[in-house]
């Protein structure tokens, strides 16, 4: 499934601003131009800071980091100029993350996707259902509304904005409660980038652990993406072979909340039921693509000499490294905190609750099913 971030503006449609092909050029420059400064600045600021006393902090300081703060920079400028809501068409994380995550697999070697996936697999099941429960228990009891309930549920327990998107198709939600679901998975997402991979460093967990934890954790793609990054080449296959499990079941939740909002909540007479086109058309394409990408990847590492398949592979990765950077600017540029102040405390308290657990029952889940896994 390929989805679009929301615009959170939440003024009716004949009060936004226009959006026309100059606006997402100028968009397009912008979001260009602030991944090009974080390209930049991680190559200059380890050659700067060599020799000093800031010279292992810096070199540890990789572009991610460099991304998300400038694409948070860039938010504060482009609100204050008026530019926010114009240029929103060009801000892409999903296809930024999505292309980048293709390429990632031409890296990894299918034997790894195949020797990750069951305990993915059983990962993905246990960790969506019990957080889904949670997030939709402490929604309940704080009397949230029922389609709110269900895009947190969704977006805490899966994997963010494209669960959410996917729920709100599902259930028919208001545009603002999506609105408040995104703001809410980014928010949360940007310290995570941070916060698990040091305390995966802090605990000693193995690569194959940490990853798990990670991509099973964070809500968003792209923030998987970018903590994974910072923990390690290892790490970072491991999350994204685990959230792509996640992401394969936005589908089946998708439908099954289609049907339970047709014939319990909303119970419209003679609806159609839900079927196999409804899951093959929420399904995340670029999963395919991922697979795809690492079976030639794999395929091509075995035919041609070392040290062609390393040419190769390293023009692919810093293509990668392109995409995924434009994806981490784009999320510093999508930060919305207007929606959250809309939604009110409740909101927040179930989504920081179900991620709290999420935190907890991912650990376990991760050194359960990946210990000793060797990547």
């Amino acid at each position: 499934m390929v989805a679009t971030t929301p615009d959170v503006e939440t003024a009716p449609p004949a009060e936004r601003p226009a959006r026309t092909w100059p606006w997402l050029v100028l968009g397009l420059f912008i979001v260009l131009l602030l991944g090009s400064a974080a390209r930049w600045l991680e190559d200059v600021v380890p050659a700067a800071a060599k020799g000093t006393s800031l010279e292992k902090f810096a070199a540890a300081v990789e572009y991610p980091i460099y991304a998300i703060a400038l694409g948070l920079i860039g938010n504060v400028i482009v609100y204050w100029a008026g530019l926010r809501e114009r240029i929103a068409d060009a801000v892409r994380t999903e296809f930024f993350i999505k292309t980048g995550l293709v390429l990632l697999g031409a890296s990894i070697n299918l034997n790894l996707i195949a020797k990750a996936a069951g305990p993915a697999i059983l990962q993905a099941l246990l960790l969506i259902t019990s957080v889904f429960l949670i997030a939709w228990w402490l929604g309940g009891l704080l009397g949230l509304d029922e389609k709110l309930r269900a895009l947190l549920s969704a977006a805490v327990s899966i994997c963010g904005v494209s669960a959410a998107i996917a729920a709100a198709g599902a259930v028919r939600a208001k545009r603002e409660q999506l609105a408040y679901a995104a703001s809410l998975v980014i928010v949360f997402a940007l310290p995570s980038i941070f916060l698990l991979p040091w305390l995966a460093d802090l605990l000693g967990l193995s690569p194959a652990v940490a990853g798990a934890w990670i991509g099973g954790n964070i809500d968003t793609t792209a923030a998987v993406t970018a903590a994974g990054a910072l923990a390690g080449e290892q790490t970072l296959q491991i999350a994204t072979i685990v959230k792509a499990t996640q992401n394969a079941l936005i589908g089946v939740v998708a439908v099954a909340l289609t049907a339970y909002f047709a014939f319990r909540v909303e119970k419209t007479e003679g609806a159609e039921r839900p079927g196999l086109r409804q899951l093959w058309d929420r399904f995340p394409k670029f999963v395919l693509g991922f697979i795809a990408a690492s079976a030639i990847g794999t395929w091509w590492v075995g035919t041609v000499s070392a040290a062609e398949a390393k040419s190769t592979i390293g023009v692919v990765n810093d293509l990668r490294t392109w995409f995924l950077i434009l994806a981490f600017v784009s999320i510093g540029l999508q930060l919305r905190l207007g929606a959250l102040r809309e939604a009110g405390w409740r909101p927040v308290a179930v989504f920081g609750g179900a991620a709290l657990a999420n935190l907890a029952i991912g650990l376990g889940l991760a050194v359960l099913l990946f210990t000793g896994f060797t990547v």
